[in-house]
């Protein structure tokens, strides 16, 4: 089969190597956004596609037998773009995403739809805050005046002068997010509820030293959709089509 894998995130490079392997010809199709992303096997494309009419016409183009969404549970203009296009051609579209993460005993989660609610929380929280959010939702944060330490993987553009950055790439430990809160003293973190275990070293973190923490919620899904959690799900979905 060929098949639309829109892709960017660890479950996406391990369904295209199994995919691949199997037989199939897959394209993973990449937003572009991250510098030296890490690439998945199979054929790579990067890039928008020109909105879900783009996508409706990329489809039909190359004889696409299934879509499978696997961005990042908050690629929502991505996936929405995914279900309209292929309703529109008439390929059958999966939606795979990663459970969400859960409370724990010792959290203390304070929960927000977007980056402006949660920034509006924060000074009610903490006086030194941590934001594992991505770059595209920093500027939500500029006016808080709370001292903020920000970790992105690029670089934000423009540089923000109100926090101070780091640029680093998971997956993170729990000693080493335990290291940069207490060297920051930080007292509050703000993270989007991504799920999986690369980057949840922090919730662990959070937890150790008290530290209360603003979850951005996950957009919700467009209705109607076929969804699953696991590489594995996907795998079998396919082998039924």
């Amino acid at each position: 089969m060929r098949i639309l894998l829109l892709g960017g995130t660890g479950e996406a490079r391990e369904l295209a190597q199994l995919l691949v392997s199997s037989g199939h010809q897959v394209v993973s199709s990449l937003a572009g956004r991250t510098a030296a992303a890490r690439l998945p096997a199979g054929e790579v494309r990067s890039g928008g596609f020109g909105g879900a009419d783009g996508l409706s016409a990329w489809l039909r183009a190359q004889a696409v037998d299934a879509v499978i969404d696997a961005t990042h549970p908050f690629a929502a203009t991505m996936t929405s773009h995914a279900v309209a296009a292929a309703g529109e051609v008439g390929v059958p579209l999966l939606i795979v995403r990663r459970p969400g993460w859960t409370a724990a005993a010792g959290d203390v989660w304070h929960g927000a739809d977007t980056p402006k609610a949660a920034a509006e929380l924060l000074p009610t929280l903490g006086s030194r805050a941590f934001l594992s959010i991505g770059r595209q939702g920093l500027p939500a944060f500029a006016d808080t005046r709370v001292w903020t330490l920000a970790r992105c993987v690029d670089p934000p553009e423009p540089l923000p002068s109100w926090c101070t950055l780091i640029l680093a790439r998971g997956p993170y430990d729990v000693d080493g997010e335990l290291k940069l809160m207490r060297d920051h003293r930080i007292d509050v973190l703000v993270t989007k509820d991504s799920g999986g275990p690369a980057t949840s070293a922090k919730l662990e973190a959070a937890r150790q030293v008290g530290v209360p923490v603003v979850i951005i919620r996950r957009p919700p899904l467009p209705a109607g959709v076929e969804v699953v959690d696991s590489v594995d799900q996907a795998a079998e979905w396919l082998a039924g089509r």
